[in-house]
């Protein structure tokens, strides 16, 4: 997420790289790592993200991820808040995902997640409000 110098809040979104839908950074955990830090890197892996990332999870979501063999298997979501400072040009998975910033209302319409809309649209209004991302803001 980010503030513009007029104030306005937006979220970064990737596309997928299989059915280049718009999705929100993410991945798996990652042995020795707290889910936090996990999220971190995905975001720098999959959109050349950096910046603070908060250790409350702001929202959950569930997805079916469609596996190589053909068979699908549902995937809960743990949401992290991160304040993005620098997007990088050159970043692991350029080549497989386009980045863009959008409106959370216009993201939420992107996306094909129910529950992942409904997270993004509690974000279109006063989103430093919202007492996870008040108090993450606050230790930023």
């Amino acid at each position: 997420m980010r503030w513009k110098k007029d104030g306005t809040f937006q979220v970064l979104m990737v596309t997928s790289r299989e059915t280049r839908r718009w999705i929100m950074p993410k991945g798996w955990t990652m042995d020795g790592k707290k889910p936090w830090a996990a999220a971190e890197i995905e975001a720098l892996e999959e959109a050349g993200a950096i910046g603070y990332i908060g250790q409350e999870v702001i929202g959950t979501y569930t997805y079916k991820k469609k596996l190589a063999d053909g068979t699908s298997l549902k995937c809960e979501v743990d949401v992290y808040p991160m304040v993005v400072e620098t997007l990088k040009r050159t970043w692991k998975e350029r080549h497989q995902r386009k980045r863009r910033w959008f409106s959370p209302k216009s993201a939420a319409k992107r996306v094909s997640e129910p529950k992942l809309a409904k997270l993004l649209k509690s974000l279109a209004k006063k989103p430093s409000q919202q007492p996870v991302i008040r108090e993450f803001l606050k230790a930023s």
